[in-house]
């Protein structure tokens, strides 16, 4: 059988597209380094391509389950669900949905991923899309973690507009600003995992590749909804 220049074959099922940089990626796993919850912080192009080398389905379910449950708490809080459920019910409804959420961005975010990929020359696999944006949402499950304090601390006042606690207790006002604080650069350091990872299974060589596939991607949905709703204006202002 030919051999297929874009992938590394070596007999494995997993094989993932080489890097385009010129000289491959040291392996973590020859180092006996293979702690993806630890490298993928500094290291994500060589965890993301061992973790393939390995299953490309490790642990991905459990990361985009968790990753939405966190989604599904931040939309509560930014629509001041509070106002209208209690606490309680909030975080169940969290845990129901927010993994089917999760699912849900996942396969249609690994369909465009794939499909912009294609226009700039990327060659991953959907199952690869789908192990970088999992194991790049890592900080998005520790930003999960950091609900336990502030429930534990300020209650329903983190899902309503008003916030007595908060008003009550202006000591609480240190410890709410540094997680806030915290969630915003674990948010960023996310992203710049997710444009990291999603290079290294597009073979590309600069992860400003893997962040132009992600604009383009999203520029997939977006400009047609636009162009929907500037023909609806179009129509209505004839009428």
């Amino acid at each position: 059988m030919q051999h297929d220049d874009r992938f590394d074959e070596g007999g494995n099922p997993y094989a993932t597209p080489f890097s385009m940089s010129d000289e491959p990626l040291p392996s973590i796993v020859d180092e006996g380094e293979f702690k993806p919850f630890w490298t993928i912080w500094t290291r994500p192009r060589q965890t993301v391509r061992q973790i393939i080398a390995v299953n490309p389905e490790l642990h991905v379910l459990l990361l985009v389950c968790l990753a939405g449950i966190g989604e599904a708490l931040d939309r509560a809080s930014m629509r001041n669900v509070g106002d209208v459920l209690p606490v309680a019910a909030i975080i169940a409804i969290a845990c129901v949905f927010g993994p089917l959420g999760g699912l849900l961005s996942l396969w249609i975010g690994s369909h465009l991923i794939r499909l912009s990929g294609t226009w700039i020359g990327g060659l991953a696999r959907r199952e690869h899309i789908k192990t970088a944006i999992a194991w790049a949402s890592v900080p998005s499950v520790f930003a999960l973690l950091l609900w336990i304090p502030q429930i534990l601390l300020f209650g329903s006042d983190m899902f309503t507009e008003e916030t007595p606690r908060l008003n009550s207790q202006p000591a609480l006002l240190i410890p709410f600003l540094g997680i806030v604080l915290a969630e915003f650069v674990l948010a960023v350091w996310g992203f710049v995992l997710l444009c990291n990872t999603i290079a290294e299974v597009q073979g590309f060589r600069s992860a400003w590749r893997g962040l132009g596939n992600i604009m383009l991607a999203g520029a997939v949905v977006v400009i047609p909804l636009i162009a929907v709703v500037l023909a609806i204006v179009f129509v209505a202002s004839q009428a």
